[in-house]
């Protein structure tokens, strides 16, 4: 018997075919139906040359009388495939290009078309240091406006919509996984705005840029329903004082917050120690039908975001006007001289008065003058003791090796310690 062979389109050699096992799967080299390489390259569903295969049938026969054999089909199918068109006798068009490839140096391209014309090349981009600079950002904001909300917390918003917004205008703003709703407390100013945190800013303090912004103003009824969300946090207070007891936890509940959306309630609380409130929090999220978040603060935040007069029969500093709470330590009123007495010198929260603070640099500097109390100085009267002195008076009380005291002002005991060291000078 003969071996098969297969002649390759463009080539004269001869390759063996080797023997494929019956039974193989439908799809797999070997089974009858399977695709097979034509003589010409392309795959076929049918007979190949240098191999007797299956019977043709009535179809194929009619196609091969019509002078269309299925190496031609598979043609067709190739033809097609890569984007060419086929006429109506069956013949395929030629095929398009698709795009041009490299000039050839015969001045023709690879695909036989002729190279374009310097003219319809487009020019190449300009490099980025000629590139113009774009304008301002499609969308930037107008206004960049500090919104307060319930218990002093604030934040700055972006705003991009038109007439600009006013201070003490109620806007709702984007909030965490909602919206809420406050009012302007101020608008950032061009220098604010320059500053970005790096440089002391025009009011309280440099802007940040803002993650978030303003979505638009409140109408009447948002600030009614805003309203009545304050008249049900009593409700809520009293609730979760409930369920506090309930679960035994050592915890005095402050002060409770909605959001607008009621997608949020926040509840604040101070304790002396951690709370466990997990449970708590589940229970509450089965009451209100929310998201909860419970919040544990210090005294000191209790009475900022509560209020209330100081002994100065004042509001509370930390609730009229401090944008930020800074320690306060007893060396404060040493150093001023006041009274160490607790109950003097603490505030509503019980702890040190945020006033102590005010007049300390003033002390610091003014200190300076004076000499310390306790050192011994070389004055008319001969070596004395500094055993105290008056800030607002400007006096210095001495205290000789004899016991005599005589309090005289600072500007004559300067006079008097120069006069001591020129002597003293003299002598020697």
């Amino acid at each position: 018997m003969a071996e098969p062979r297969a002649l390759r389109q463009g080539g004269g050699s001869a390759q063996a075919h080797r023997p494929r096992p019956p039974g193989s799967g439908r799809g797999r080299p070997g089974h009858p139906g399977a695709p097979r390489r034509s003589a010409c390259g392309f795959r076929g569903r049918g007979r190949s040359h240098g191999r007797r295969g299956p019977a043709p049938s009535a179809g194929a026969r009619e196609a091969g009388a019509a002078g269309v054999g299925r190496v031609a089909a598979g043609q067709v199918l190739r033809h097609r495939r890569l984007g060419g068109e086929v006429s109506e006798g069956g013949r395929p068009r030629p095929v398009r290009p698709r795009s041009p490839r490299p000039a050839r140096p015969g001045g023709e391209s690879g695909n036989g078309a002729a190279t374009p014309s310097p003219a319809a090349v487009p020019s190449p981009a300009a490099p980025p240091d000629r590139v113009a600079s774009p304008g301002p950002a499609a969308g930037a904001p107008s206004q960049v406006l500090e919104v307060r909300f319930k218990g002093l917390r604030s934040d700055f918003f972006a705003f991009s919509g038109a007439p600009p917004l006013t201070e003490r205008e109620y806007v709702v703003v984007e909030a965490d996984r909602g919206q809420d709703i406050g009012w302007v407390k101020r608008a950032a100013s061009a220098r604010d705005l320059a500053c970005e945190g790096g440089c002391d800013s025009v009011g309280e303090r440099a802007v940040p840029p803002p993650s978030r912004r303003v979505i638009r103003r409140a109408a009447p009824a948002d600030v009614l329903r805003l309203l009545q969300l304050r008249d049900q946090e009593l409700e809520v207070r009293r609730r979760t004082r409930e369920l506090a007891v309930k679960h035994r936890l050592r915890m005095k509940v402050s002060e409770a917050e909605w959001q607008w959306d009621r997608n949020k309630l926040t509840v604040y609380f101070t304790a002396e120690k951690r709370v466990d409130f997990r449970a708590l929090v589940r229970d509450m999220a089965r009451s209100f039908r929310t998201r909860i978040d419970l919040r544990q603060i210090g005294v000191r935040d209790e009475a900022r975001r509560l209020g209330g007069l100081g002994r100065c029969r004042r509001e509370l500093c930390c609730r009229s006007w401090l944008t930020s709470i800074e320690p306060v330590t007893l060396q404060l009123a040493k150093d001023q001289g006041l009274s160490l007495n607790p109950s003097q010198i603490s505030g509503a929260c019980g702890r040190l008065m945020n006033c102590l603070r005010y007049e300390h640099a003033v002390y610091t500097q003014a200190k300076k003058r004076f000499p310390p109390v306790g050192r011994t100085i070389r004055t008319a009267n001969g070596r004395e003791n500094v055993k105290s002195w008056d800030l607002f008076e400007e006096t210095v009380s001495l205290e000789a090796g004899d016991g005599e005291t005589r309090t005289i002002p600072l500007a004559q005991l300067k006079d008097e310690r120069r006069a001591a060291r020129r002597a003293e000078l003299d002598r020697s």
